[in-house]
């Protein structure tokens, strides 16, 4: 399903420049010269991205809140349009989440939209996908009905966890069940990828009908239990919260960090992957997860930044993983995990 945008905007130039920009990243875009008429464009569509000129900056407010208002639009991600007149602070205070600034070129908002187009990629698979642990039968060429862990699930695919290494491209069979359906699901897929803790990822290929229904059902009573509990807090502490100023501190993004992570008063080094990344926590991917409630340093290299922050694992799950809640305690912590996520977004998108 493509990207969609709306640009609200009433310079004919700018308009020119940031539709050319948003097509050639195959994102769909409107436009709209003034902000009451984008306000009926939104009360009537879901848009993954609003693109708005904050020339009179109480009026570009309004509107975003008049969008967090429309159930439609609780996640969709705000770029604005700046000058040295506007307040920026104040802006992403209210849910702004990319600025671009004027004048408007080609060089100076393609790196911004960019970054924006991975966001919205991620969140948008990350809205499908709901974890599950549960065992996995897996078949394909001579290799008939080996043990894997299913890790995530989507109507379109699957993420789990194998010991033995699946060909790209190739055929694969499963069978595995979902909590609350007596029935097991089977299906014939396509291994997409696969790295080098043994995650694979299966595009499925064909569904019968029984089992696209017992998905279809499951899905969708998980994703109705995922909107009601963010309705229930709230201070935003679902995944995708209304306020896009709370989204920024929950949303996770799906990553492959290698991560050194230590116990704390230790000095020995336990070499891990990040598998999702947010700035209030982590998913620490390894065979020897420590307990519910220790306390851990983990350090995080890239080219650009070097990330250390301590925090508490929350959730253990012997033999994948762990959850780490981090423990923020300086500006500087904050500054760097917002950076390390900032730069996250700019990678590849991760398959499946």
């Amino acid at each position: 399903m493509t990207l969609t945008s709306l640009l609200v905007c009433a310079d004919a130039s700018a308009v020119e420049v940031l539709s050319r920009i948003l097509v050639d990243l195959g994102i769909g875009v409107e436009h709209c010269s003034d902000p009451s008429a984008a306000a009926l464009r939104l009360a009537a569509q879901h848009f993954d991205a609003i693109l708005l000129d904050c020339d009179d900056q109480q009026s570009a407010i309004e509107l975003i809140a008049l969008a967090r208002k429309e159930h439609s639009n609780k996640t969709t991600l705000f770029i604005a349009m700046v000058d040295a007149r506007n307040q920026v602070r104040d802006l992403f205070s209210k849910g702004v989440n990319f600025i671009v600034y004027k004048p408007i070129s080609t060089e100076r908002a393609s790196s911004s939209l960019r970054a924006a187009k991975g966001l919205l990629r991620r969140e948008r698979r990350r809205n499908k996908r709901i974890p599950l642990h549960a065992k996995v039968s897996l078949s394909y060429g001579a290799v008939e009905n080996s043990p894997a862990t299913l890790v995530d699930l989507s109507q379109d695919g699957i993420a789990l966890q194998s010991e033995i290494k699946v060909p790209i491209n190739s055929k694969v069979y499963l069978q595995f069940s979902v909590p609350g359906h007596a029935s097991h699901v089977r299906l014939s897929g396509e291994a997409a990828w696969q790295d080098a803790s043994g995650r694979v990822g299966i595009r499925f290929a064909d569904v019968p009908q029984t089992s696209r229904h017992v998905l279809k059902e499951w899905l969708k009573a998980r994703h109705s239990e995922a909107a009601l509990q963010d309705a229930n807090k709230p201070e935003g502490l679902g995944l995708l919260s209304v306020s896009a100023g709370d989204r920024r501190i929950k949303s996770r993004l799906a990553c492959r960090l290698g991560a050194d992570v230590y116990r704390v008063g230790s000095s020995v080094p336990h070499r891990c992957s990040l598998s999702d990344i947010g700035t209030g926590g982590c998913y620490v991917e390894t065979t020897e997860p420590f307990a519910a409630g220790t306390a851990v340093e983990i350090v995080v290299r890239t080219h650009e930044l070097k990330l250390r922050v301590r925090g508490t694992v929350q959730t253990m799950h012997t033999g994948f993983g762990m959850g780490v809640q981090f423990s923020l305690n300086t500006s500087e912590e904050r500054v760097k995990v917002e950076q390390l996520i900032a730069w996250q977004t700019l990678q590849p998108e991760i398959p499946v």
